[in-house]
């Protein structure tokens, strides 16, 4: 199983307003808040500790499929680009890699290789978006799997044999698809 999240930093920036009274308090642990205060960029370390959150849940939503929202629910330590999220009695590893354009994380159940494939968009539409990343995952993984969601839609891989968790993230002008 996997989970991922990608942000482009540059969506971030224009679209979110992460300064505003409350915000961090709604999605942010005590702990997790002293990160983003004690951090050279605090933007960047909204960004990255939102990204480790988002991939820790698509990971717990595989595991245990429902959908709800309690993004303070998962707390997050790190050190370096590893981490662990942690919600209720469920814990995932975490890695994340920043760029000057975007910042992605992959979350796990074991500390295993990085696969996350990121992709820069041609378009900006995010239907186009979803297709386009859809087709570079079908042809990285060869003509003999399908794609299926379930009625969570939480993605799947299958070729009729076997069947591999996946997880698949899109934000501005990237996206990236983890391979389980």
């Amino acid at each position: 199983m996997v989970g991922n999240d990608i942000v482009d930093l540059h969506e971030a920036q224009l679209a979110s307003n992460w300064e505003r009274p409350r915000f961090l308090n709604k999605l942010f642990t005590e702990s997790e808040q002293r990160y983003i205060q004690d951090a050279k960029n605090p933007f960047q370390m909204v960004w990255r500790l939102w990204s480790m959150k988002e991939a820790s849940y698509k990971l717990y939503t595989q595991q245990y499929p429902r959908r709800f929202y309690d993004p303070k629910g998962f707390e997050c330590t790190f050190q370096n680009n590893s981490g662990t999220v942690k919600f209720k009695g469920f814990q995932s590893y975490v890695e994340t890699k920043e760029t000057s354009n975007y910042i992605i994380s992959e979350a796990r159940l074991h500390i295993q290789k990085w696969s996350s494939k990121v992709v820069k968009f041609k378009t900006v539409d995010q239907q186009d978006q979803s297709e386009e990343l859809k087709t570079r995952l079908l042809n990285y993984v060869g003509s003999a799997y399908q794609l299926q969601k379930s009625e969570l839609d939480i993605p799947t891989l299958n070729n009729g044999k076997e069947q591999f968790h996946i997880s698949l993230t899109h934000h501005g002008c990237y996206g990236a698809f983890a391979i389980g």
